[in-house]
């Protein structure tokens, strides 16, 4: 029997990883590592660049985020210039910006990670994905989620020059308002993505909640992790995506604390591991206790789960109710299982469809007050938005000329980083018992991250190097040896 499983590459996530899993004698795992192996130097490529081309810059790092890049980048040359852009201005980024999330959430639930239940995590790997999602909701339905994502990136195409590579946001405002003809034609839009994401929770309540096998996967210990959360919250405490505060909650749910963007490092530590590309951010106040959950270990979690979890709502009605109902069915707040990132992802999906309704439905954003030039001198600047996978942090210090002396990106995978090598290493140690392997067990494991939704083409820090280092050891954990390339 084999000691060594390795699954490379990972399926159904945005970037590169793999999976190592380390059996003992008996066949049971002894450890598993999620790794990391693939490169990115944004951070240090973008020096000696006019901090004004960030926008165009970063979203570059990934072909699936861009829009949270180019608006976390945008947000920072505010505070970079300290300049405040005019409400249609902040109504257009935000229309922007939630199309961009109702498109992305739509895009996870349905293509990546949603086959797992809607098909079912044991299915044949070939129909674990788009083409038996629509087996399974049927061809109307799917035509309705293919024409949703055409007319959004039309939507964010118009506004934005690009959907990929955005030429929108400015230091102070956006390069360019819409039109009341735009406006009449984009609502119809908004309107198709409230219904589809009323669907999805349909579907997701009669095929997941209607089903007692996935509800106990679902509260499994297996795939259950009793962390910190952590998100970026309004005036109201609700869940944010464009602008507000950053809220703590404790793994009881208690608030811990609730700070300004810019004041995220007094909060956040970054850790190392010799073994992966991607960093390990963790509480300051607390400390890195290596990996393990719990209120003694400054490990947290962000993305939809996190968020709701750290908010006390959602700003959008019928949102709400599913909030509402989540708590309920699940058990009361804080919800703690994995899995469930996939419901709070779709209760998601519908504040960000409300949230383009109500835009679209307020004249006033076809305004043409769309910018306010700055004239401070630049320094330093922390822009944050919620990016569909978690918080956002993008972080710059200029020259008085503008130009990029250090720059720090914690990208929302980031965060994640650790709580998802836990959640795979409890997935395969509460799934792989005496040796017994089959695909569809390994895609059990693999389930255990892609709940996070990761983009690790974001998330790594590193270029013109390879530091990556391999220690080899024996049963008992003694380093026998250790090879760096």
């Amino acid at each position: 029997m084999s000691r060594r499983i390795t699954i490379n590459p990972v399926t159904r996530l945005e970037g590169h990883g793999k999976i190592e899993i380390f059996l003992d004698d008996a066949g049971n795992v002894e450890r598993a590592f999620f790794q990391v192996p693939e490169l990115r130097g944004f951070e240090t490529f973008c020096l000696d660049r006019p901090a004004e081309e960030m926008p165009r810059i970063t979203p570059r790092i990934c072909g699936v985020c861009p829009t949270a890049h180019h608006m976390a980048s945008t947000r920072c040359l505010d505070d970079l210039w300290k300049v405040d852009p005019p409400p249609t201005a902040k109504k257009l980024r935000e229309l922007a910006y939630n199309a961009f999330m109702v498109e992305d959430h739509f895009l996870h639930f349905f293509f990546l990670g949603g086959p797992d239940f809607v098909v079912g995590p044991t299915a044949p790997a070939a129909q674990r994905n788009i083409l038996g999602v629509i087996g399974r909701v049927g061809r109307e339905i799917a035509g309705q989620v293919i024409r949703l994502r055409r007319e959004v990136r039309q939507m964010m195409e118009t506004m934005m020059g690009k959907v990929i590579h955005p030429v929108f946001g400015l230091p102070g405002g956006v390069s360019r308002g819409i039109s009341e003809d735009e406006r009449k034609k984009f609502q119809p839009t908004g309107k198709l993505a409230l219904e589809l994401a009323q669907f999805a929770l349909k579907l997701f309540n009669d095929i997941v909640l209607g089903n007692k096998q996935y509800v106990d996967l679902v509260l499994s210990d297996t795939y259950t992790h009793k962390t910190y959360y952590m998100g970026l919250v309004d005036e109201r405490n609700r869940v944010s995506f464009y602008d507000g505060q950053i809220r703590l909650v404790d793994p009881a749910g208690k608030p811990r604390a609730k700070f300004a963007p810019r004041d995220y490092a007094k909060h956040i530590a970054e850790h190392v591991e010799p073994w992966t590309y991607i960093t390990f951010p963790y509480l300051k106040d607390v400390g890195w206790k290596g990996f393990v959950d719990g209120p003694e270990s400054g490990v947290y979690r962000v993305a939809p789960l996190a968020r709701l979890n750290a908010a006390d709502g959602m700003a959008t009605a019928r949102a709400q109710a599913e909030y509402e109902k989540m708590y309920q069915t699940l058990g009361g707040k804080p919800v703690h299982a994995t899995l469930a990132f996939h419901w709070a992802r779709l209760i998601e999906a519908l504040q960000a469809a409300e949230r383009m309704v109500e835009l679209l439905d307020d004249e006033s954003i076809t305004g043409s007050d769309i910018r306010r030039l700055p004239t401070a001198t630049p320094e330093e600047g922390v822009g944050v938005v919620e990016a569909p996978r978690g918080t956002l942090i993008h972080h710059y210090w200029t020259d008085p000329r503008g130009i990029l002396t250090r720059v720090n990106l914690i990208v929302a995978t980031n965060h994640n980083a650790a709580p998802m090598a836990m959640s795979v290493e409890k997935a395969a140690k509460g799934m792989i018992k005496g040796g017994n392997v089959s695909e569809g067990l390994l895609n059990t494991v693999e389930m255990a991250f892609r709940a996070y939704d990761p983009c690790h083409a974001c998330a790594t820090h590193a270029i013109g190097r390879t530091p990556l280092e391999l220690t080899i050891r024996n049963r008992e954990g003694k380093a026998l040896c250790v090879v760096r390339r």
